[in-house]
């Protein structure tokens, strides 16, 4: 069963024009929590290969704008109110700021997986700290954040922190995600001042 609706997911993005199947994670973050408004201003973190740049472009509208970041080069052209920067999101923090305040800031970073569980559960932490700093520092007030994380040790770590930046938190593991995996995402709903 699982195979099968995985298959499904990524038959219909192939259809849908995506390049990966990721994007229905964010559909449903998205449905469910009610992130994505025309006009805000998204950071899109881990943006490669692009499917989650292309959905919040077309979230926002014309008059909104999504900032992507990934060391890697994205699979798609970028639509007029995108923009894109390559490398570390961590080494661009300073570049990232001076684009913000941000309404939205959205991270699908991942580790290279090594096969030990918990050293890639650690580095998963590793990068869903980085977001949740990126999110404090130019996340505007009232603004959402939701991030990738794989379930370990650090995990109430990482949530007791996303609870001292925002007033919900809420822990969302979407269909799509592939059965075998451990990540869920950790959102926070209404950035404290």
């Amino acid at each position: 069963m699982g195979s099968r609706r995985q298959d499904h997911f990524a038959r219909r993005a192939r259809q849908e024009n995506f390049p990966a199947r990721s994007v229905y994670k964010l559909e449903e973050i998205d449905r469910r929590l009610q992130l994505t408004r025309p006009g805000q201003h998204v950071l899109d973190l881990g943006a490669a290969p692009g499917s989650w740049t292309l959905y919040l472009c077309r979230a926002v509208g014309p008059h909104g704008l999504v900032l992507a970041v990934d060391p890697h080069d994205l699979h798609v052209p970028l639509p007029p109110n995108a923009r894109f920067l390559r490398g570390p999101a961590a080494d661009l923090a300073d570049e990232i700021a001076a684009a913000g305040p941000f309404d939205l800031v959205l991270s699908d970073m991942a580790p290279a997986t090594t096969g030990d569980r918990a050293t890639d559960q650690f580095r998963s932490f590793e990068l869903f700290s980085t977001a949740a700093d990126l999110a404090a520092r130019s996340g505007r007030d009232g603004s959402s954040f939701a991030g990738k994380i794989f379930q370990g040790s650090s995990f109430e770590e990482a949530r007791a922190r996303l609870r001292d930046l925002f007033i919900d938190v809420r822990v969302v593991r979407p269909k799509a995600t592939r059965s075998e995996s451990y990540e869920v995402f950790l959102c926070g709903i209404g950035k404290k001042s």
